[in-house]
């Protein structure tokens, strides 16, 4: 199964958009399968249904942040290194997508919306492009962790 399905496949099973990318990449990352799913959980709906920052696209910068993120109270170039990095990211997925904003990702003009999820039926399913976009989200860090591998 390619990092896309297994991000796609986790979204199906009921895990939030940022969960579902951070599981995807578990294999890589040195901490356990539910603090991972514990740490990502706050991020779905674009952070909490507030409809801010995608999920999928916070998932990728935790994973980012895991694996070349910094530990201490930086200041200079490591800080400013790894920020560049989480902008690239956030600039290949606004490249393919348009924007990294979960509500306009879903056309959508609430903010803060209520915080009771929908019902994970088979309508939700067919009425939201989030699969589609948590496949890319995959995809884009995938190659970015590829071309990154000497970091």
């Amino acid at each position: 199964m390619t990092r896309r399905e297994a991000a796609m496949a986790n979204f199906m099973k009921g895990y939030n958009c940022s969960q579902s990318i951070v599981l995807a990449f578990a294999d890589m990352l040195d901490m356990d399968e539910a603090t991972l799913s514990k740490l990502s959980s706050s991020f779905g709906g674009g952070m909490g249904r507030l409809r801010e920052v995608c999920g999928s696209v916070s998932g990728m910068f935790m994973v980012a942040g895991l694996l070349y993120g910094y530990d201490g109270p930086e200041t200079g170039q490591v800080k400013a290194d790894h920020y560049a990095r989480i902008q690239e990211l956030a600039h290949r997925f606004e490249e393919q997508h348009g924007s990294i904003v979960c509500r306009e990702l879903l056309g959508l003009n609430v903010r803060h919306d209520v915080p009771v999820p929908e019902a994970r039926t088979t309508e939700y399913y067919k009425k939201r492009p989030c699969p589609e976009i948590i496949g890319d989200a995959a995809e884009i860090l995938e190659q970015f962790i590829k071309e990154n591998s000497n970091l």
